[in-house]
C-alpha cells in the first residue's frame, strides 16, 4: 500500500517511465470522477466545477510525475498558476475542501502510492456522503433565514413584529428597508434564525395579522457562513 509504483530509483531518475506514467493518470482520473460523484450528492453544483473536480488530480499527478516526485518543485510549479485571478463568485467552504482533496489525490498519484490514494478517497468521500445525510445536530440543515416583510407606508413598522420574532426565532435583525410599488409600501428584510423550521407557518400566519395580509416570504440568506 505503502510502496511507489515509479520505484525508489524513479522518483529520483531524469526520466519517466510511460506504463507507471499512464497508469497513474487513469487511477487519478477514476479518482476524480469518484470525488466529482461524492460533492454532487444531495447538493447543488455547476458542471463546469464538477468537471474541474473530476481532471484536476489527474492534472496534479502530471505535474508531480515531470518533476520526478519532488514534492516541493511540484508544489512550486503547481502554485505558478495561482498567479491567474479568476472572474468568479467566491467559493464556499465546502468548495475549497473538495479542491484541496483534488490536489492531495493527485499528489499523492502523482508520487505513484495508488492504492494509498484510493482508501484515502474512499474513507473521505464515504464520510462526506454520511455527513449530507445527516439531518439533525451541528451537520443538519441551517436554520438561517431571510425575512421579508410588505408593509404598508402609513404603518410604524418599528416594533410592530419584535414579539412575534422573538417567540419563533432564536435571534432576528432588521437588515434594510425599502419603499416598492411607487413608494406605497415598505419591504423590511430580516436575518432570522428559525427555531423549529417545521412552525414557518405559524409565524407567517401571525405576522399576516400584523401587515394586513400583505405579502410575505421567507428564503434562505443569500450569504451564510459557508462561504468564504
Amino acid at each position: 500500500m505503502f510502496d511507489s509504483i515509479f520505484g525508489t530509483a524513479s522518483l529520483t531518475a531524469s526520466n519517466v517511465e510511460l506504463l507507471p506514467l499512464l497508469a497513474s493518470v487513469a487511477s487519478s482520473l477514476g479518482l476524480g470522477f469518484v470525488l466529482a460523484l461524492a460533492y454532487c450528492f444531495r447538493s447543488r453544483h455547476t458542471k463546469s466545477f464538477v468537471m474541474t473536480l473530476a481532471i484536476l488530480p489527474a492534472i496534479v499527478c502530471v505535474v508531480i510525475a515531470m518533476v520526478n516526485g519532488n514534492v516541493g518543485a511540484g508544489v512550486a510549479v503547481a502554485g505558478a498558476f495561482s498567479l491567474v485571478r479568476f472572474r468568479s463568485a467566491p467559493g464556499s467552504a465546502r468548495d475549497i475542501a473538495f479542491i484541496f482533496l483534488a490536489m492531495c489525490l493527485g499528489l499523492v498519484a502523482g508520487m505513484g502510492y495508488l492504492l494509498c490514494a484510493a482508501v484515502v478517497a474512499a474513507v473521505l468521500c464515504v464520510v462526506v456522503i454520511a455527513y449530507q445525510c445527516v439531518s439533525v445536530g451541528p451537520f443538519g440543515d441551517s436554520s438561517d433565514r431571510s425575512l421579508r416583510i410588505t408593509v404598508p407606508e402609513d404603518l410604524d413598522f418599528s416594533d410592530l413584529f419584535d414579539d412575534v420574532l422573538a417567540k419563533y426565532t432564536s435571534y432576528y435583525e432588521l437588515v434594510s428597508v425599502k419603499t416598492t410599488n411607487m413608494g406605497s409600501l415598505y419591504r423590511l428584510v430580516y436575518n432570522v434564525g428559525i427555531r423549529d423550521l417545521s412552525q414557518q407557518r405559524a409565524l407567517i400566519d401571525e405576522l399576516r395579522c400584523r401587515n394586513g395580509n400583505l405579502e410575505i416570504a421567507i428564503a434562505h440568506q443569500e450569504t451564510n457562513g459557508g462561504e468564504l
